[in-house]
């Protein structure tokens, strides 16, 4: 295989761990913090992890290593989608337990959670590891979306840990891997199997955090990659002078990716769906906020701009949000059938104008077709639209051009609208980690070695501080079940890691809120340029604006 020049530098470097790490195995000790528990639903919580509920947190320090001398044998998966520096986790983890022991042994399990259920894997070894240092994607083993959550899998997996002589296992992903990663732990501790359950905290969505959790893994580098594109498209439609680009990002629970990616370049208009909820807004709140900034500039002779419009967007306005879940019910059982036999579209309008309601219907009609369509596209596998497949870009720039029609109508505009569409997902998922998450990833790995010779079960790698220079980042670890609450899912109450929303009373939010009225009407474009990897640390180790504000 030929290596880029860069390929072959990344392998070269060395991750920065965190100072504790770096004493050596020998000189860790554990320093217990308080009991924990979780975010809410405490006691039915701990009703359904009696065995791993309440423990303590943990923080490592210098001192004699009291954990018991003996061989490792541990597994490991990548679940979910991919996040830069997932590499440098195993890598971490591989470089610990050699560190620890040489005969220690990591089983890597192909395709996530279904290598586990399968018992297909590789065995890890300096060759095969070193080709993946520092880079992005997740082909060194796969991942995989199977869920953990049944009897069944947990005790085939607890016989494929036998069979190996495995005594921990490593989950590396977002909130739903770890639900499952506490769920098999329980599972684990119930049936005394003698096997470990760590998980580390992943997803470039930014919303697996808390006041322990400072980051998930693969947001730095996903929202320095989108923002240096945005910013490209920011200088070109500054050159051009006559296009409105409309760019959807990752996120579909909640907005960091957008405010993150805002905050780095500061773009005409940003949504952010939190704040939507919060204020109730309709979409032709919405559409007249951005027709506002698009009006305001074109008055200045300038018919350009750029607008950062978050995934997942629709499911935080009230009146959309009613509209699919009256769909839902609409399509429910029979009635997909019913609908899909019929055989033009206008034949489904008129199913679907008796089936909503009078208020949804009239959210309904003011959408485009192109986007009443995309509502009743493929169904997910509970039956439920699939927000997801909506191209929300398209919607609002659609919207906002109809809405400037009327304007131009009644006399208040005169400009130019030329909308161009832009999705930046995959771009951002695979990409060669910064120097943050390689750092970062890394020490995630490492840790989480530690916690398996201490015997830690139930727990996340925990390294925070992150806003400091390595060598003042703090290891430990933390109780999954710390972060749960109960939601409802699929008609069931399930435990479930509560996810992080955007706080519109945060200094990163807060930040964005003071300054977006002038970036509406006036060019604050920032290019922020390519991932920088060698240079002085305030170029190349520089983390988050949202996780600087934060700590500020």
């Amino acid at each position: 295989m030929k290596l880029s020049p860069l390929q072959m530098a990344r392998y070269q470097y060395s991750p920065k761990l965190p100072g504790i790490l770096r004493n050596g195995i020998s000189e860790i000790c554990v320093k217990n913090g308080g009991a924990t528990q979780s975010v809410a639903d405490q006691e039915k919580i701990a009703a359904l992890f009696p065995n791993t509920y309440g423990k303590n947190e943990i923080t490592f320090q210098k001192g004699q290593n009291t954990a018991e001398a003996k061989k490792q044998v541990v597994g490991v998966i990548l679940s979910g989608g991919q996040a830069p520096g997932g590499h440098n986790v195993l890598c971490g983890l591989y470089d610990g337990l050699k560190a620890t022991n040489p005969d220690n042994v990591l089983y890597g399990f192909k395709g996530g959670p279904s290598g586990l259920i399968e018992d297909d894997y590789i065995i890890f070894d300096d060759a095969y590891i070193d080709q993946f240092r520092n880079t992005g994607g997740f082909d060194i083993i796969g991942s995989g979306r199977t869920k953990l959550e049944t009897e069944e899998q947990f005790a085939i997996v607890a016989d494929v840990c036998k069979k190996h002589g495995i005594n921990a296992i490593v989950i590396i992903g977002g909130d739903d891997s770890n639900t499952n990663a506490a769920v098999l732990a329980e599972y684990f501790a119930a049936h005394n199997t003698g096997v470990q359950v760590i998980g580390c905290p992943k997803t470039i969505d930014g919303d697996l955090k808390n006041e322990d959790i400072e980051c998930s893994f693969g947001f730095d580098t996903a929202t320095k990659t989108y923002a240096e594109i945005v910013g490209n498209i920011e200088r070109d439609a500054n050159s051009a002078k006559k296009y409105w680009h409309f760019v959807k990002v990752m996120g579909r629970s909640a907005s960091h990716v957008a405010l993150e990616t805002a905050l780095q370049t500061q773009p005409n208009i940003c949504l952010i769906g939190e704040e939507v909820a919060e204020k109730k807004m309709s979409l032709a709140e919405i559409t007249d906020y951005i027709a506002d900034s698009v009006a305001n500039r074109a008055a200045k002779g300038w018919n350009f701009g750029v607008a950062i419009i978050p995934e997942g967007i629709v499911e935080f306005v009230p009146e959309f949000s009613v509209l699919i879940a009256e769909i839902n019910e609409l399509l429910a059982g029979e009635n997909t059938a019913k609908f899909n036999a019929l055989p033009a579209w206008a034949d489904k309008y008129a199913f679907i104008q008796a089936g909503l309601t009078k208020a949804s219907m009239a959210v309904f009609a003011i959408l485009p077709e192109m986007i009443q369509q995309q509502l009743f596209l493929e169904r997910d596998p509970h039956g439920n639209v699939q927000v997801s497949l909506i191209e929300s870009e398209k919607l609002f720039s659609e919207m906002v051009k109809t809405n400037l029609a009327a304007r131009k109508a009644a006399g208040t505009y005169n400009g130019k609208f030329s909308p161009i569409h832009h999705f930046l997902g995959y771009e951002g998922r695979c990409a060669f980690p910064s120097n943050f998450d390689a750092d970062y990833c890394y020490s995630l790995g490492y840790n989480a070695c530690m916690l398996i010779q201490y015997g830690y079960n139930g727990y996340l790698s925990k390294v925070s501080n992150l806003s400091k220079p390595a060598e003042e980042w703090v290891a430990g670890g933390m109780p999954i079940t710390k972060m749960m609450n109960i939601e409802r899912r699929n008609g069931k109450d399930k435990p479930v890691i509560r996810k992080a929303l955007v706080e519109l009373d945060g200094a990163p939010f807060k930040f964005f809120a003071e300054r977006r009225a002038e970036w509406a009407v006036e060019t604050c474009y920032v290019y922020p340029g390519a991932i920088q990897y060698f240079g002085p640390a305030e170029v190349c180790d520089v983390t988050t604006r949202t996780l600087a504000l934060e700590k500020a």
